[in-house]
């Protein structure tokens, strides 16, 4: 986890977190200020009756993440639906670019077929992300619920994020 505090000059990333639902708002609203920033999100598909339809939704829920400057702390605490900014011992925790990109290319996942090669895992292997725009990412494999879904932990973030991974789309991680 990487601790810093704002700078004047050089703008970083930092997590803020919003009222229920309100990230979008949140997004447009900061935007309208000038402010840099970023609510990575995903379509999935909900039933509604015998109705099915695609809805985006962010990967996190009540989080916004914005590029700031020490002059724009204000300007984003001001903002509608904006309740405080993530903190440790209360210094901001900046997030590197790396992982702002991780979460983007998390909200775009799985877009390409690839062919099964049977393997056997067990609960607590450590896999590897083969196939997607999540190539290379590592974690612990920490469920498996049937043949197709397997739910892969990943640490990068300095919180733990749970996926839903195919294997196929997995690999045992070679150190």
């Amino acid at each position: 986890m990487l601790m810093c505090t704002l700078n004047s000059d050089t703008p970083r990333w930092f997590a803020v977190v919003t009222k229920y639902k309100c990230e979008k708002s949140v997004l447009r609203t900061l935007d309208l200020k000038g402010i840099k920033a970023a609510v990575p999100q995903q379509e999935i598909i909900r039933l509604y009756g015998k109705r099915k339809r695609k809805v985006v939704i962010p990967v996190i829920s009540c989080y916004v993440f914005v590029k700031i400057t020490s002059h724009e702390y204000v300007k984003v605490l001001e903002t509608d639906n904006v309740a405080k900014f993530v903190s440790f011992n209360k210094e901001l925790i900046s997030i590197p670019e790396n992982e702002i990109e991780l979460l983007k290319k998390i909200a775009g996942e799985y877009t390409q077929p690839i062919s099964f090669t049977p393997l056997t895992y067990q609960k607590g292997d450590e896999v590897e992300i083969i196939s997607g725009q999540l190539t290379g990412l590592k974690g612990s494999l920490i469920s498996i619920q049937g043949k197709r879904k397997f739910i892969v932990e990943l640490k990068n973030m300095g919180f733990s994020l749970h996926l839903q991974v195919e294997p196929k789309n997995l690999r045992k991680a070679i150190y």
